[in-house]
């Protein structure tokens, strides 16, 4: 059974989902370009700092006692983690924000219905590293504590409050309905809670690969930052507001991590 202290840092980056949804029942239009740059550069700043501090550095001295190797386990989990994004991205149909073309294999569903399966498939690696380093912290590992891993559910949650409503706004602009828009934007998070849960029962079994889990997650993650929200952060007309959100979204990660952990 997981403690309540658990599953509600699991949902914390679910409710972020969900309240940026909610601003399909406030906002009248479609967020201006700048802001979905500039709120795309502070989602990627989170992620990268994400899996640096909370991912990477943990896995590198969990596997402190292979010496000089300590870097193995890292690689390779951050290896095999951008790979199974990469193979996720040509199985699944999916449609990217301002892209007219979509990716993956060739499927009759509606553009909303991609939009959404854009967004759920980079919360997978985002669900998985909450997962993984809650994992860590219940199998008493030294290098993660609870406070480490309610700072990253937090700042996943707040780079996912700018997700919900680039979702659901979109999706309203349309013409889908507010309550369809919100729950849309809303489910689009759900995968997070799933994959945090099944990542921490498989971890449970599996408890000597920690740190390649842990690198699997940050692979995972950078790969969406690279793929995904860098170029729509960068397309377009130049604008320096994408490169400074992303500095205001590593920073405060860091800081978050740091700080809390």
């Amino acid at each position: 059974m997981l403690s309540i202290e658990i599953m509600q840092g699991l949902l914390i980056p679910f409710l972020g989902t969900t309240l940026g949804a909610a601003c399909v029942y406030i906002l009248k239009k479609e967020l201006k370009t700048s802001v979905r740059k500039g709120l795309t550069g502070f989602a990627s700043g989170v992620m990268v700092a994400a899996s640096i501090w909370s991912l990477l550095i943990p896995a590198m001295e969990g596997s402190a006692a292979m010496g000089k190797f300590a870097f193995v386990p890292a690689v390779v989990g951050f290896w095999v983690g951008t790979l199974f994004l990469l193979t996720l991205d040509h199985l699944i149909p999916h449609l990217h924000m301002d892209a007219h073309e979509a990716e993956g294999p060739k499927c009759s569903l509606p553009k909303t219905a991609m939009l959404v399966l854009a967004v759920t498939l980079h919360n997978i690696p985002e669900g998985m590293a909450v997962g993984v380093v809650f994992a860590g912290w219940l199998a008493g590992n030294a290098d993660i504590t609870l406070s480490g891993a309610l700072a990253l559910s937090i700042g996943i949650a707040i780079q996912n409050f700018p997700e919900g409503a680039i979702i659901s706004l979109p999706l309203r602009a349309e013409g889908m309905s507010k309550h369809k828009s919100f729950i849309s934007g809303m489910l689009s998070g759900i995968v997070e809670p799933i994959g945090a849960i099944l990542t921490i029962l498989a971890a449970t079994y599996v408890l000597p690969i920690l740190p390649y889990l842990l690198a699997f997650a940050a692979g995972a993650m950078i790969y969406v930052v690279v793929e995904e929200l860098i170029p729509e952060m960068s397309a377009g007309e130049h604008s320096d507001i994408g490169v400074l959100t992303f500095a205001l979204g590593f920073t405060l990660m860091m800081t978050l991590d740091v700080a809390l952990g």
